[in-house]
Order: C-alpha cells, then sequence, then structure tokens
C-alpha cells in the first residue's frame, strides 16, 4: 500500500498521482482548492436538525423503539460516500433493535462543528445500555478535517464507508443535481476541462468524490484500516443480507437484519426493506432513489474508467479489498 502522508508536511501517494500523467492523451488537472467541499452533498436543513434535537423528538429514530435511556454521542459513523449506498444502508441497519440513528444527516463534523458536542449529542436519538448510536453523513470521507475532529470525539469511533464504482457514483451525483437544477451542462462538458485534449476535470466534486484512495490516505493518519468496513454498494443491491451481515459483525451484532428483511423491487431496480414479523407493505426508498440515469456518451465513459483505474487499484490495495469494478465494466 501506499505511504501515508504525514500531516500536512507532503502530499501522499494518491495525491501525487493526481498530477501525474496517467497515459498519453489522459492528463489529470486539479487546482489549489479543488478538493473543498461541495455545497450540494446533502438535502438536510438546519429545521430539520432543530427537529431532530429538540425535547421530546425521537432524532429520527424508529417509532417502535420506546423514547427512554439517555443520549450518547455515537459509537459509530457511516462517513461516505454520497451516492453510494448510504442510506439504504442505515435504513437496513436502523431494523437491529440494538441499533438507534439520526434520520437525518447532522454534518457535523463539516458544518455544524463550532456548534459542539452537545448540540451534536443532543441531535443523537436516546439509547438504552448495549445499544448502538449511529448517524450517517456522506460528506465526512471527503472532509479533510473530519478524520481529525472525529478521533478528537472518540479515536476508537467506527466507521463506515460505502463504495460504489467511481464512474456510475459520478453519473448518479450528477443526474440528482440535473434534477434539482435542469438547466446546468451536460455531464460530458462538466467532466472535462479540455475534451479534445482529454483533460478530465478533477476539481469537479462529481468527479473528485470517486478518488477513493486520496481520502482514504487523510483517514489513515488517524485511524487503523480495523477501525474501518468497506462496504459495497453494488452487493448492497445484489445481496443486501450478505453485505448486512458484515456490518453487523462489525458492529459487533447479532445477526438479526438477514434475508427476510428484504424484498426486490423489480421497478425501482434495487430490494426493499420489511419487517418480517408483520405483513405490512415494504419499505422502500423514496423517489429521489433509483433514478434513471441521462445517456453519456461511451468515449467519456472509456476515458473516466482510464482515469479511475489506476487510482481503484490503489484503493484495492490500500483497503486489502478488491471490488472488481474493472471485471465489472468489462462484462457491459
Amino acid at each position: 500500500a501506499p505511504p501515508r502522508a504525514s500531516n500536512g508536511s507532503r502530499e501522499g501517494a494518491a495525491g501525487t498521482w493526481l498530477r501525474t500523467q496517467l497515459a498519453p492523451g489522459e492528463v489529470i488537472t486539479a487546482q489549489s482548492g479543488a478538493f473543498e467541499r461541495d455545497p450540494q452533498e446533502s438535502s438536510t436543513t438546519d429545521e430539520e436538525l432543530s427537529r431532530a434535537g429538540s425535547p421530546g423528538s425521537r432524532g429520527g429514530s424508529s417509532s417502535t423503539t420506546p423514547d427512554y435511556g439517555e443520549k450518547r454521542l455515537p459509537q459509530a459513523l457511516i462517513i461516505g460516500v454520497k451516492k453510494g449506498g448510504t442510506r439504504a444502508l442505515l435504513e437496513a441497519i436502523r431494523a437491529h433493535p440494538d441499533v438507534r440513528a439520526v434520520g437525518t444527516e447532522p454534518h457535523f463534523f463539516d458544518r455544524n462543528y463550532e456548534k459542539g458536542l452537545e448540540w451534536y449529542r443532543n441531535v443523537m436519538p436516546k439509547t438504552l445500555d448495549g445499544q448502538i448510536t449511529m448517524e450517517k453523513t456522506p460528506s465526512y470521507f471527503v472532509t479533510n478535517e473530519a478524520p481529525r475532529r472525529i478521533h478528537s470525539m472518540a479515536k476508537d469511533t467506527k466507521l463506515i464507508v460505502v463504495v460504489r464504482n467511481p464512474v456510475t457514483r459520478a453519473i448518479s451525483d450528477y443526474t440528482q443535481t440535473l434534477s434539482k437544477k435542469p438547466e446546468i451542462p451536460t455531464f460530458e462538458v462538466l467532466a472535462f476541462k479540455n475534451r479534445t485534449l482529454g483533460l478530465i476535470d478533477a476539481s469537479w466534486s462529481a468527479i473528485r468524490i470517486g478518488i477513493y484512495a486520496l481520502h482514504l490516505e487523510n483517514w489513515l493518519q488517524y485511524f487503523p484500516l480495523s477501525q474501518i468496513l468497506f462496504v459495497s454498494g453494488e452487493r448492497l443491491i445484489t445481496d443486501p443480507a450478505g453485505e448486512m451481515a458484515k456490518v453487523q459483525d462489525f458492529l459487533g451484532l447479532k445477526r438479526i437484519v438477514t434475508e427476510k428483511h428484504f424484498y426486490f423491487n423489480k421497478t425501482k431496480g434495487f430490494p426493499c426493506l420489511k419487517k418480517p414479523e408483520d405483513s405490512s407493505a415494504p419499505r422502500c426508498l423514496g423517489k429521489s432513489k433509483g433514478r434513471t440515469h441521462p445517456k453519456i456518451d461511451p468515449d467519456v465513459i472509456h476515458r473516466l474508467r482510464k482515469f479511475y483505474k489506476p487510482f481503484n487499484v490503489m484503493f484495492y490495495q490500500m483497503t486489502g479489498q478488491d471490488f472488481q469494478w474493472e471485471q465489472e465494466e468489462s462484462d457491459k
């Protein structure tokens, strides 16, 4: 695996690679400030957060659990990535009786840190002894200050990252933005600084987020790999029970969320959650999930695959896991 970057003194291997010519005609550019947070990374509003943290609030937690116990800082966080499958994972793990989680994204470690840990604690649902408190904010993974801040809260915090083929993730990211801002340029225009020369625009957040190796180097300065679980966004769709077994093991929980909790919705194209003990309708993710992607020029897809491949290989080496994104693309 590439060497860790020392705190601010030099660039990590992925950062250095980002400024290296990968192949003829495949130059990557990234300007200073290119890796700042994208303000469009979440739909959570301050109003939703104030409701979540208000007296009598259930913190967006399951209505089947009585509202007693005490509010605690989270022991586990879903830190990324945007459009990777974090909402599906959160909804699935919330079906476990020993997990209480916030429904909204608190954005504490990137946008609300100045409000302090007591504010953060107050946003959390109440838990009993033995229950795990969780939250998910996908933009943490790409926020430079987040690892240090989380480590200072609790250095034994467990971190979960849902990753997905970065090309598909970028298109999904663009599709979400397009639904809110129909007037934006095409994906092809935004993806390149210069289409003719093949200059990929690595400063565009939709591209940047998928350079997982670059962001992971930042986290490995503060947390060992043993405290980070990488969940496959693809397998979360094709084998949700299998991925949830890994999540429950990682969190030290009994495997309660199993095959009987899922039902595949052919219309949406992904699994929906149901409670095995009752006959109520399955709970599917909202209409914002499973949007139809716009058709992208195959040449752009090809160039993006070439762009991401060395970073994907580096990510596999760093994590010790092969997510087979290149194999997946060769099958198409």
